[in-house]
């Protein structure tokens, strides 16, 4: 019996179904599974002697250094590790409207007005339209090689004839097609097999190709999950629209750290570079305000110093509220819990707030002893003391837990004036400027806020 020439693929995650249904049960989107040509027939066994010896080598063979070619832009360098390498793939997400298109035609033209060859490419907007936005961003004199196309077969026809260029943009791969597909452009196979090719591509002639990728609602690149797979580096260019300032972040860097960050302010002439995040994520450090921390953090090989508010409030509702803005909401019910259980402050009729200045989001577990902070100088109403940060994990007995990279913590708040750092006890630190306050238990915070009181009458 002859296979089905059709098979149905979930649009946001790849996966095949014989039938049609609507609701995928790998990724739970609804409505997202269309009928696409399937794919020829893989044999159900190889014979032997078609194939081709492979060479081996050994992991010292190739010790040529493969010099990178600088965007002229700091913070871009610095999330892709020193540069663009020659041969690799890159990913680049983020919201519509955030920031993607200007950050990389700002890349584009500063390398080639230091010389390099760039090639931009858009399938979403004339070449009139990307004119016009390098005239405002002071640019149009930058010898870009720029075209609009969203043919596969043109473009890799026409990169391949012209000059090999350093950087080759595509913006966006959702855009691009595949004429041997008879599926529509976005899908998974005409993303999958597009993406495949200009891989190829950035291998074979050495240049490095930059493919934008629309996100879900979900704030998830768009397209089949294997695409993050196939390139070296993933970034996501994040944002709060009521803040002008936009975050690159790299989740995945063959050639670099991950976890890596670059800070930009957006402006009437493009993107900025922010030389000095931690200045604009916190206020004044010497003034001291209720329910207002100050958490010395790292993103990546940066220490970065934000502000984490907190307000407790009286409710007379029998479930009272937590919303968190740029932290985990889980994490916070297990700090609440452990306040309640080892220290004897109780939120059972208190509605909490928890928000990390700036539009920034925090991720590490460091945090949790800022958080501790803010909340308890909320609720006892006493301010955080002056010109003091805080960092470090907490346990479920309520033990505060040393963390790592504290040097560089501590040297990044003595640069912004801090005098004062709460920090785990045990901590390996060398000799500092600041005054080191170590604690060892939730309780030596709490006792920092009520002063003399007992910890009964301090809520």
């Amino acid at each position: 019996m002859a296979r089905s020439s059709e098979q149905f693929t979930c649009q946001n995650c790849g996966e095949i179904y014989r039938k049609w249904q609507g609701h995928c049960d790998a990724c739970g989107e609804w409505n997202s599974i269309l009928q696409e040509a399937a794919a020829s027939a893989v044999p159900s066994g190889l014979t032997l002697g078609k194939g081709h010896e492979i060479v081996f080598t050994a992991l010292d063979a190739d010790r040529t250094e493969h010099k990178r070619s600088h965007s002229g832009i700091g913070e871009l360098d610095r999330v892709l590790g020193g540069g663009f390498v020659p041969g690799s793939s890159i990913l680049i997400g983020g919201d519509p409207g955030i920031g993607k298109s200007t950050l990389l035609l700002q890349a584009v033209a500063k390398m080639a007005l230091a010389g390099e060859a760039c090639t931009y490419i858009s399938g979403e907007e004339a070449t009139q339209q990307i004119a016009m936005r390098a005239r405002r961003l002071g640019l149009a004199d930058a010898p870009v090689q720029l075209a609009s196309a969203n043919s596969l077969r043109d473009i890799i026809t026409s990169v391949e004839k012209a000059k090999i260029p350093k950087l080759l943009v595509i913006d966006s791969i959702q855009t691009v097609f595949a004429d041997n597909l008879p599926s529509a452009p976005g899908t998974v196979a005409q993303v999958r097999a597009s993406a495949q090719e200009l891989i190829r591509l950035a291998r074979k002639t050495g240049l490095s190709v930059i493919l934008v990728g629309h996100v879900t609602k979900d704030g998830q690149i768009a397209g089949p999950r294997v695409l993050e797979h196939m390139v070296d580096t993933v970034l996501y260019f994040e944002g709060d629209r009521g803040h002008q300032f936009r975050i690159l972040r790299a989740v995945k860097n063959r050639f670099g750290a991950t976890d890596e960050i670059g800070v930009f302010e957006m402006t009437d002439h493009g993107l900025q570079e922010v030389a000095n995040p931690s200045s604009l994520f916190i206020s004044d450090p010497g003034k001291a305000i209720s329910g207002a921390s100050v958490f010395a953090g790292m993103e990546g090989t940066r220490p970065l110093l934000v502000e984490i508010q907190g307000l407790v409030a009286p409710t007379p509702q029998a479930t009272p509220r937590r919303a968190v803005v740029g932290w985990d909401s889980n994490r916070l019910a297990m700090i609440l819990a452990v306040l309640d259980a080892r220290c004897g402050l109780s939120f059972a009729g208190q509605e909490v707030y928890l928000n990390v200045a700036g539009g920034l989001r925090v991720q590490e577990p460091a945090a949790d002893l800022a958080v501790v902070a803010a909340l308890v100088s909320s609720i006892s109403d006493v301010p955080v003391p002056e010109s003091s940060l805080f960092f470090g994990e907490i346990g479920l007995s309520g033990e505060i837990r040393a963390v790592g990279q504290t040097d560089a913590r501590l040297k990044e708040a003595a640069k912004l004036g801090f005098k004062c750092a709460v920090i785990p006890a045990g901590s390996k630190i060398k000799d500092s400027p600041m005054k080191i306050i170590e604690v060892g238990h939730l309780r030596e915070i709490v006792s920092l806020f009520t002063e003399t009181r007992p910890v009964s009458q301090a809520v």
